[in-house]
């Protein structure tokens, strides 16, 4: 095969609601962070282990925007998108690097009004989120997770 292949498809919580950026021109760009959980019983002690992994998600112009109106910190969602590399230097000169997910594709799994900090605004409590055609529909396949099948 000649063809290669960069796709990441995460669901986890947000670690933090989306920080915005607006550049001239009209662009937008927004991060947060999204963590997701590796649980598992330690054999030799029988305990419940569970490993957290973070995740820099970054998301562009509209869809920025949708994330930052719908998106609060621990609802979760699906994402879909692609891994950057980004290299840098701090205030030393060093070299850094930072790994981010830039999202081509996302879907809200927490249903309206279940998200932590939800506040009624009033004026959009009949929007509806938008549904990626690409993204999974089933909103309860994150509990298929927790069932002792091999697929």
């Amino acid at each position: 095969m000649s063809g290669t292949l960069n796709k990441v498809m995460l669901i986890g919580h947000t670690g933090d609601d989306v920080k915005m950026h607006y550049f001239e021109g009209g662009n937008s760009l927004g991060r947060f962070p999204l963590a997701t959980n590796e649980t598992y019983t330690n054999k030799t002690t029988n305990e419940r282990v569970t490993n957290t992994e973070w995740h820099n998600i970054v998301v562009r112009n509209k869809a920025a925007e949708i994330c930052e109106k719908y998106l609060k910190k621990g609802d979760m969602v699906y994402i879909e998108g692609r891994l950057k590399t980004r290299k840098w230097q701090d205030d030393k000169g060093l070299d850094r690097y930072s790994t981010e997910i830039h999202c081509t594709d996302f879907t809200f799994l927490t249903p309206k009004g279940d998200s932590n900090n939800s506040v009624d605004s009033g004026s959009g409590q009949n929007a509806e989120k938008p549904q990626p055609s690409s993204a999974p529909k089933n909103n309860n396949s994150v509990s298929e997770e927790e069932d002792d099948l091999p697929f």
